[in-house]
């Protein structure tokens, strides 16, 4: 009896024994006999029968969206990807091993398959997982974090109201889908759900949903795709506040400057500088959106068109100001023409007043000179006959010039009152008075329907 209850204890405790020896994970890699020094799990695709292609199921979520360059077309997400496939060479009992079903051993030691994604454009920033996990059926499983630099596709016509898709575009390197066949683990809802419950912050940019895509390749040397799209909306009230409203409030600007005076430079000046302020926005929305847009963007045709607008009414108050200025010119010009003719008419008097000095002067010494060599009273009748017959003369040439002033006199005088009739006093003030308000009434209309007409198709689906 006692030999037998020595036996059971012997048993037990060799069963414990083994049972503590099989119980740790390199126990299990050393019955899979992998090691650094077996290159037979990491050269070759791992089938026993090459035809068999080997399945990879692939999961990816979306973590977090970092940024968005709209200028350099570039999308930079932050995911979760996930691969399983199935390698032949590995199986255990986790019986044999105290109930270990899955073992984690660096990715360096097992073959993996060559998947990369097609939009990236740089390296990954983030660095590769270094494990790899195992079970007892010889499904391998990576998880990887990565930080995507990859291009996209902007579509900025209705920018800042737009929503982008960014496609993540899954495949092979080298292998074919003879070799390999991609297959997703998720499709679209269970991807965006999840991805909504990881994601830790999203930029300027609101995530609707992820798509998930399968392109099955139907000829053998072709390549199976998995295509994850993502969604999403712009968070546009940043630029409302900074760029749209401010363009606006300088267009209320503009409204305003039809209250200032016309008369002096101050309203142009004010128009002047408002219109450089929106060249200033034009500037900076330059070194936002991107030069290889197909449409012009909506947002460029309000700046554009807004200052086309106010550019317009520069050109209006310019018109104004001149239709002013020439309103006060013609006042000028007749103060200018009656000075002068006041002193031509003197300056007339002046000289017929000395004309007629000189011919009184020569006359009396023609007739001095004619009557040398006679008699004092025959002299004297004699000039005075002929200074009788000088002042006849000089009688009539002054009559007749006399009647050549009162002539020009009479034209100058109808001239001036046909200026004065055509240039009545505030003419050209009244009209650009009429101008300025005809081009208000006008410039408002345009205003309303041209805005009306943007946010319409801004907001449009």
């Amino acid at each position: 009896m006692m030999l037998f209850g020595s036996l059971l204890l012997l048993v037990f405790f060799t069963g414990d024994v083994r049972s503590e020896e099989n119980c740790s994970y390199q126990d299990v890699l050393n019955y899979l006999n992998i090691s650094r020094t077996n290159e037979r799990f990491t050269m070759s695709r791992p089938v026993k029968n090459y035809r068999h292609a080997t399945q990879v199921y692939l999961e990816v979520l979306l973590y977090a969206i970092l940024d968005v360059v709209e200028k350099e077309q570039k999308f930079i997400p932050y995911v979760w990807t996930v691969m399983r496939w199935h390698n032949e060479y590995i199986s255990w009992d986790p019986k044999q091993f105290c109930g270990i079903d899955n073992v984690s051993l660096p990715t360096e030691l097992l073959w993996k398959p060559d998947i990369t994604i097609e939009e990236m454009t740089e390296k990954d920033r983030a660095p590769p997982s270094p494990y790899l996990t195992i079970n007892d059926k010889g499904d391998v499983e990576v998880h990887n974090d990565q930080v995507l630099v990859s291009s996209c596709r902007m579509h900025i016509y209705k920018f800042p109201f737009d929503i982008q898709s960014c496609s993540l575009s899954f495949k092979s390197v080298i292998h074919t889908a003879k070799d390999i066949r991609l297959r997703p683990s998720d499709n679209s809802s269970e991807a965006t759900e999840w991805s909504r419950e990881v994601m830790r912050t999203q930029y300027e940019w609101l995530f609707i949903n992820m798509t998930v895509t399968a392109n099955n390749a139907t000829d053998p040397l072709g390549q199976d795709i998995i295509v994850y799209t993502i969604n999403m909306r712009r968070r546009s009230a940043l630029y409302i506040v900074n760029f749209i409203l401010p363009i606006l409030f300088f267009l209320g600007l503009d409204l305003a400057s039809f209250l200032i005076s016309d008369t002096g430079s101050e309203k142009l000046n004010f128009k002047v500088t408002v219109l450089l302020a929106v060249t200033v926005l034009q500037l900076i929305l330059n070194e936002i959106l991107p030069s290889s847009s197909n449409r012009i963007p909506l947002i460029a045709v309000y700046c554009i068109g807004i200052f086309a607008l106010m550019m317009l009414s520069l050109l209006e108050t310019i018109l104004v100001m001149y239709l002013i200025e020439r309103d006060s010119a013609p006042q000028d010009n007749e103060m200018d023409e009656h000075r002068s003719l006041r002193e031509e008419c003197n300056q007339g008097k002046d000289n017929f007043q000395n004309c007629h000095d000189e011919m009184q002067t020569w006359t009396q010494c023609s007739s001095i000179y004619d009557g040398a060599g006679e008699t004092p009273s025959e002299q004297l009748s004699m000039a005075n006959e002929h200074q009788s017959r000088r002042l006849v003369e000089q009688d009539q040439v002054l009559e007749k010039v006399s009647d050549e002033l009162r002539e020009m006199e009479k034209t100058l005088s109808l001239i001036l009152s046909s200026r004065r009739d055509e240039f009545k006093p505030g003419y050209w003030s009244t009209m650009a008075k009429r101008v300025n308000k005809a081009f208000f009434i006008f410039y408002v209309i345009v205003i309303s329907v041209f805005l009306f007409c943007i946010f319409v198709k801004w907001k449009s689906k």
